[in-house]
């Protein structure tokens, strides 16, 4: 045999079906890149399919394979086949697969481009053209399509998705820590797959299950041979010769009937699922998968109901006690087949010791662990969220920006707490904590561990309540932004009857006057409505929208003037945000050059991969300026802690912390919510169903649990000022008015447009005797022997109820009553304290009808005052002014004349 003989003989009988092997191969790794190393089973078989297809079809005329190249296509194919095999036999088949990938494409496209070649030279050389081409494919054409549906339907036999069953939704915290799970909607405890295998387990199931498994490409001729024998000797089926692969395929078929056939179809499925996925995709697939006992499905619920533990943290005893439960779930059920169960584990662990994969002392130890004997509950730290989550996102595992050692303490303190109020008849509490920076939730405590009697299932913090006071805070500040308020300006506090509502402050007092930020810290009710009538009901409804509180959807005329003492509703949830907004309105003012974001209030966020978008920077306010809202939060460090906190100014390591109390009407809610630059609590007391409570306030009942809180918080620093947005003006000392000239001044930051607010009605110059105890004028004293003195002076309604508080407060002195009297305003009624008042008569316990209680106020109490009823005189009083009437039904003249002739008159009418 001459050489070139020698060549093309050696060419068709080993060159080609090399080539053709290596072809297969390159297309296998151009459609299932990744995939494991089964291809390479199939390009065994395709050397002898290879073989019989090239030496009856190849072309006999191979001149182009001649040259050299040739013969480096010959020699790359046998070098590239020896390294195959070389890994093979030394059991790194898989480094071979990752990295001689595009060696293989490289290979498939030189053939390409050689056959390429081939064929047109010997087309050119025969003068052979289209026609030929034609004949020869119209010759074949009905194996091609053949082959074509052979390998459609192959490579379409298994579904996109192998496992449709729904999922439990699985909810995590921030450190993927389990905070709670939903059962899936089939019954089935199944947890989402895997994100990886633990080694321990991977172990124990490779050897307990299938330990060629990364060198077979989906099944094991010999252990299916040998689970035929068995089978046939014993005239059923003991044995079914399965590999993990063909166990997920059974899984995935739905665990269909056991037969040859059904034997054949896994067969198909097994191969195919191995070239769609890696080893470590299908390990993953059947250890979340697999049944494990009841209505556990996969190995991360297993991990946690029959030991309490992650599955990293199972040990090799419990990771093999897991792994032989699949083939057997019954073994686990409590109380049950203990030895059975005992023996097939011992036996993996012995095993495993003498595969090496763990020593004897490991094996020894391992074996005295005891067997799991009841379920243990999931953890169930968050159930509220889990429950908002699972309804929003179902069958999905959810990491959350919770903190899981804060969430665990918080839910200790509201158990704590629940053990105080449930004795007297209060149930249900809620506690969210945000933090202001991302405004990320790291607590949400939606109830108290209370029974379904009182609603434990209700999310109270989504829920909607009274507002409670909660709002009086944001009328403040937006007053402070208007220049329609300052600081610490007296605010009228004295019977008041708005369009027939007649609210009334907590304790049922009047102060007569009270500052404004002592009427927030003190949460008085009459101030706090008689600022809004005066800022515009309208106008504070409409600039409440741009808070979005979601349960706020009513307009002005609905809620009336009782909006600022909790007629509205909203949840705790909206509550906190718009808090954490004016904390980050203040903070982002100094950050971003004295500007502010378009979204400050904008929605906390639970999942820990979503971010809160603050919008764009904008150079003014949308709803109040960082003065303003610096203010406000610094009003709020004033309200009076519960008594166990009361000396924390005395304390260095205090902080301090802005908080706002609220009740609604009937002792239904207590609020408090607590602020600094760092951190937002929010803390609700009641009972979901709405009933009311005695002694249920916000400062006794959820002021003590918000402090707790915080204690369980890293300390804050307090806000900078922004001086950019403030202004230092002289204010009246004692009313809070712009100071006038003739004024005791202090000076105090306001915001920008306080240099516009009112200037001090109150302080007037008067002239008075030498000692002071009478005012005089011209017509009844010398120049020598009067003064002019600067005098506070209250109206006289304010004045009654203001001096019963302020013990320095000194009355007008009278006028000296040789003097020529001015039109000064000398007495006003308390009740009725309207022009004209409508009343409705009462009627006591014996049915009789109730009087009415007529009240004025005198500067002068020593005064005589005469009472007319329809001018028919009652009677007169001396210093305390009220008296008793019991008119008839109808319109009444009233009428009060003093010794001096000063008369009022209100008018009545009584149906």
């Amino acid at each position: 045999m001459n050489r070139r003989d020698f060549f093309i003989t050696t060419w068709k009988n080993i060159g080609i079906p090399i080539v053709f092997v290596c072809f297969l191969s390159g297309i296998l790794q151009l459609v299932y890149a990744g995939a494991s190393g089964a291809y390479w089973i199939l390009a065994l078989l395709a050397i002898v399919v290879g073989y019989m297809l090239i030496r009856k079809y190849a072309p006999k005329h191979l001149g182009v394979l001649r040259n050299i190249g040739g013969y480096l296509i010959l020699g790359a194919a046998m070098v590239f086949l020896g390294v195959n095999i070389y890994y093979i036999v030394t059991g790194e088949l898989d480094y071979t697969i990752e990295s001689t990938s595009v060696v293989l494409r490289d290979i498939t496209l030189f053939v390409f481009l050689v056959v390429a070649m081939s064929t047109v030279q010997k087309m050119r050389r025969e003068k052979l053209g289209f026609p030929w081409i034609l004949a020869r494919f119209k010759k074949y054409l009905w194996r091609i399509l053949l082959l074509v549906l052979l390998l459609g339907w192959y490579a379409n036999c298994i579904p996109d998705t192998l496992f449709v069953a729904p999922n439990s939704t699985v909810v995590k915290a921030r450190n993927n820590e389990l905070m709670g799970a939903v059962i899936a909607k089939d019954g089935q405890w199944r947890f989402p797959e895997l994100d990886s295998v633990p080694n321990k387990f991977k172990a124990c199931i490779l050897q307990f299950e299938d330990a060629y498994f990364y060198k077979h490409m989906g099944f094991n001729p010999v252990s299916i041979v040998r689970a035929f024998q068995q089978n046939r000797k014993a005239n059923r089926i003991v044995r079914g010769g399965s590999t993990l692969t063909q166990q997920v395929v059974r899984l995935a078929r739905k665990n269909k009937k056991r037969s040859y056939l059904e034997k054949c179809i896994e067969l198909i499925w097994a191969t195919r699922v191995e070239l769609g996925y890696s080893k470590e995709e299908i390990l993953k697939l059947y250890a979340s998968h697999a049944p494990f006992g009841g209505n556990v499905v996969g190995l991360e619920m297993a991990a946690w109901r029959y030991y309490g533990l992650a599955p990293h943290q199972l040990s090799w005893a419990e990771s093999a006690t897991l792994a032989v439960l699949p083939n057997a779930p019954s073994l686990i059920y409590p109380g049950k087949n203990q030895s059975r169960l005992k023996a097939k584990r011992n036996a993996l662990l012995d095993k495993l010791l003498a595969k090496k994969i763990i020593d004897s002392i490991t094996c020894e130890l391992a074996k005295e662990e005891e067997l799991p004997q009841k379920p243990y509950p999931l953890p169930s730290y968050a159930t509220h969220v889990v429950q908002r989550l699972a309804t929003k996102h179902p069958g999905q595992q959810l990491q959350t920006s919770l903190d899981a050692v804060l969430q665990r303490k918080v839910q200790e303190q509201v158990r704590l707490h629940y053990r105080q109020m449930k004795q007297n008849e209060v149930h249900n509490a809620a506690v969210l904590v945000l933090r202001v920076k991302d405004r990320k939730v790291l607590s949400y405590v939606g109830n108290t561990p209370t029974t379904k009697i009182h609603h434990k299932d209700v999310d109270n913090i989504m829920a909607r309540r009274s507002t409670g006071s909660t709002l009086k805070p944001i009328l403040y500040g937006h007053m402070l932004h208007a220049g329609e308020l300052l600081p610490t300006q007296l605010l009228a506090d004295i019977p008041v009857e708005i369009a027939g509502y007649s609210p009334k402050n907590f304790s049922l007092k009047f102060d007569g006057a009270v500052p404004a930020n002592e009427a927030l810290t003190r949460s008085l009710n009459i101030p706090a409505v008689r600022m809004l009538q005066r800022y515009g009901l309208e106008k504070f409804r409409d600039e409440l929208k741009g808070y979005r509180l979601q349960h706020l959807d009513k307009s002005a005329e609905y809620y009336g003037l009782s909006l600022i003492l909790g007629g509205a509703e909203a949840s705790l949830w909206d509550l906190c945000k718009t808090y954490a907004g004016y904390s980050g309105m203040v903070s982002h003012f100094e950050a971003l050059d004295h500007q502010y974001y378009s979204n400050e209030f904008a929605e906390p966020v639970l999942l820990e991969k979503e971010q809160v978008h603050f919008g764009n920077t904008l150079t003014a306010p949308q709803h109040i300026g960082a003065g303003a809202a610096f203010l406000t939060l610094e009003t709020l460090t004033e309200v009076n802690r519960p008594t166990s906190s009361q000396a924390w100014k005395y304390y260095d390591s205090a902080q301090k912390i802005a908080w706002k109390t609220g009740t609604s009407f009937g002792n239904k809610d207590a609020w408090a919510i607590g602020v600094t630059k760092d951190y937002v609590v929010g803390v609700w007391i009641g009972n979901s169903d709405g009933e009311g409570r005695p002694d249920l306030t916000g400062v006794s009942s959820a002021g003590p649990l918000l402090f707790n809180v915080f204690e369980l918080l890293p300390k804050s620093d307090w806000f900078l000022e922004p001086h950019e947005d403030l202004v230092a003006i002289e204010l009246c000392e004692r009313s809070g008015y712009l100071a006038l000239p003739l004024c005791p001044k202090v000076e105090k930051l306001v915001p920008q447009k306080g240099e516009m607010g009112a200037p001090c009605p109150y302080h007037k110059e008067i002239t008075v005797d030498m000692e002071e105890k009478f005012r005089v004028n011209a017509s009844c004293e010398s120049v020598d022997k009067r003064k002019q003195a600067l005098w506070f002076v209250l109206p006289p309604i304010m004045e009654h109820y203001y001096k019963q508080k302020d013990i320095f407060y000194r009355a007008l002195p009278p006028m000296r009553s040789d003097c020529v009297k001015g039109q000064e305003k000398m007495m006003d009624f308390v009740f009725p304290a309207k022009k004209w008042t409508k009343l409705s008569l009462t009627k006591g316990i014996e049915g009789k009808v109730n009087g009415i209680v007529l009240k004025l106020t005198h500067r002068n109490p020593n005064t005589k005052v005469h009472w007319y009823l329809d001018d028919r005189y009652l009677g007169s009083t001396t210093d305390v002014h009220e008296f008793l009437v019991k008119p008839a039904l109808g319109i009444h003249t009233l009428t009060t004349v003093d010794e001096q002739g000063n008369k009022e008159i209100k008018f009545i009418e009584l149906y």
